[in-house]
């Protein structure tokens, strides 16, 4: 077994928390995928870090198992919820009795570092919900944090319920979206999936956050109201995109605008076509990309850094070659199709 040190990154989401341990020369040795939220907003800080420290001893155990060793030089979390700098401060506190070199950043930050190694740029994350993160030609870096407005899979999935009793009221035309909702959802009336949505108890949005893919399908085959609302969206998250890039002072130079999340992994176009047609219509120099690493690798090449190990394009290559991408970020529980039941469903 070998004993050299390894290197951790974690992505802490309100879905899903994901861990990776790699050896100094990019290969992923360990991997976890817990569907839990590591959000402090949500679940409190000592419970998120405890997620967090959770997924990463699942990783460790794989690591182990593949002769990796157990001795983690540095650790990186890019975190939901990681927005004021009392955040951060407790977070890490929390997290350096198990990690004494830990860094924890925005997972907007962590989504960058992964999308946009090096220069200006910006990334527009859109999962359950969305983030952005942008540099600047100095280096300096803006997240949207609290700034972002709501959006992503669970502000669709919002819209597409709104859609639905506006069409049974008779306010709006008749949509596909309620035949392709109900089958969903296993419902038989929108009134039904109102009453199990709306009755007394905890909130249920997140057994809804699947309609999103719903809605994506809807507006891919066409839809007029499902279109309206993906383009609303998309124009939304360009408007802020924008915002991010004034914040960081990217002027008039390419810059790259790396698209990135689940919802921009669904075969639909429309979300993110209105949003970089938003985009370049004040920045048409702005490049879309597509990240060829998905952001808890962000986090893992924060760590590094902090490690002071090049990330040459020997490593980039070999992380990449051993990142069983889909195997982490399996979406379907925030992007389900129309032929998907959505968890919960029935009543």
């Amino acid at each position: 077994m070998s004993d050299a040190p390894l290197l951790l990154g974690i992505d802490g989401g309100n879905t899903k928390t994901v861990a990776l341990l790699a050896r100094a020369d990019g290969s992923v040795v360990g991997t976890a995928r817990r569907l839990a939220c590591a959000d402090p907003y949500v679940v409190g800080i000592d419970a998120a870090a405890d997620m967090v420290i959770a997924t990463a001893e699942e990783a460790r155990l794989g690591a182990r198992r593949a002769g990796a060793g157990e001795s983690i030089a540095h650790a990186a979390a890019s975190m939901a919820g990681a927005d004021w700098p009392e955040d951060l401060d407790e977070l890490t506190s929390a997290l350096r009795p198990s990690w004494p070199s830990i860094r924890v950043v925005n997972d907007a930050l962590g989504a960058l570092r992964a999308a946009v190694p090096h220069g200006p740029g910006v990334v527009v994350v859109a999962g359950t919900g969305a983030a952005i993160g942008a540099r600047g030609p100095d280096g300096t870096t803006w997240h949207s944090s609290f700034w972002q407005e709501p959006h992503g899979a669970r502000e669709l999935a919002m819209r597409t319920v709104q859609a639905l009793i506006r069409a049974e009221l008779g306010i709006d035309p008749p949509s596909s979206l309620t035949g392709r909702v109900l089958q969903a959802t296993g419902d038989a009336t929108v009134e039904a999936l109102l009453h199990r949505r709306t009755r007394r108890g905890p909130s249920r949005w997140a057994e809804f956050d699947g309609l999103a893919g719903v809605l994506l399908d809807a507006a891919a085959d066409g839809d007029p109201t499902a279109v309206a609302i993906v383009h609303e969206q998309g124009e939304s998250l360009g408007r802020t995109a924008l915002a991010a890039a004034r914040r960081v002072g990217i002027g008039d130079e390419p810059f790259p605008l790396a698209l990135t999340g689940g919802l921009f992994r669904h075969e639909g176009t429309h979300l993110a076509e209105a949003l970089i047609e938003t985009v370049h219509a004040e920045r048409p120099e702005a490049r879309p990309v597509r990240p060829g690493l998905p952001p808890v690798a962000g986090a893992l090449l924060l760590a590094f850094d902090d490690a002071s190990i090049p990330v040459t394009l020997d490593v980039e290559r070999r992380l990449a070659s051993t990142l069983a991408t889909d195997a982490l970020y399996d979406t379907r529980a925030t992007v389900a199709t129309s032929g998907d039941q959505v968890a919960g469903s029935g009543s």
